[in-house]
């Protein structure tokens, strides 16, 4: 049966997009590096993407700023990953989603919380979506040196509120998210 696994990245940052990997993994695949990508460091994370994007079949879904804004950060999630799994090239059979919300008008699929801690395919999944997005934030990053992204990936660190009461807002942020609302607010 062919298998893929499906998780998300950037849910809770201040800034970027979220984006979410769908991976359907081949045999030659080495399992034994795939875990949940918070638990892998930012070096090793990078070098096991590379593996993954040579030994599977994935595909990558981002939803924008702009949509967090317009639809919520959980529906903006969801259509990143609908997204990345339409985008799939080999069309799953069974589709293996992190956490317990799914996409709507998916066929055979199962929401599993802690999936990229117990599901190989989610763990792949997760670590793709989260080296994209890093890399990602490291390029917006260059335009946007103040704000630390290159370390932070936007989320809300110490550097980054610092940089946001500084410097303000940038179009990359979350402006529905609380502290971004509250300083465009006040």
């Amino acid at each position: 049966m062919i298998t893929a696994g499906v998780d998300e990245v950037g849910r809770g940052c201040l800034a970027g997009p979220v984006v979410s990997a769908a991976v359907i993994l081949n045999d030659s695949i080495n399992l034994k590096l795939l875990k949940d990508s918070k638990k892998i460091t930012f070096k090793k994370r990078i070098e096991i993407a590379k593996h993954i994007r040579l030994n599977s079949t994935y595909a990558v879904g981002i939803s924008s700023v702009k949509e967090i804004l317009n639809f919520n950060i959980l529906q903006a999630a969801l259509l990143s990953m609908k997204r990345a799994i339409d985008k799939l090239v080999i069309k799953p059979e069974l589709i293996l989603i992190d956490g317990n919300f799914a996409p709507k008008g998916l066929k055979n699929y199962k929401t599993i919380i802690n999936g990229d801690e117990k599901i190989k395919s989610i763990s792949a999944a997760s670590i793709i979506a989260k080296v994209f997005r890093d890399q990602l934030m490291i390029k917006l990053s260059e335009e946007f040196n103040k704000y630390a992204w290159e370390r932070n990936f936007g989320y809300g660190t110490k550097a980054h509120m610092n940089a946001l009461k500084k410097f303000g807002i940038t179009s990359h942020h979350r402006k529905g998210f609380k502290p971004i609302h509250k300083m465009l607010s006040s």
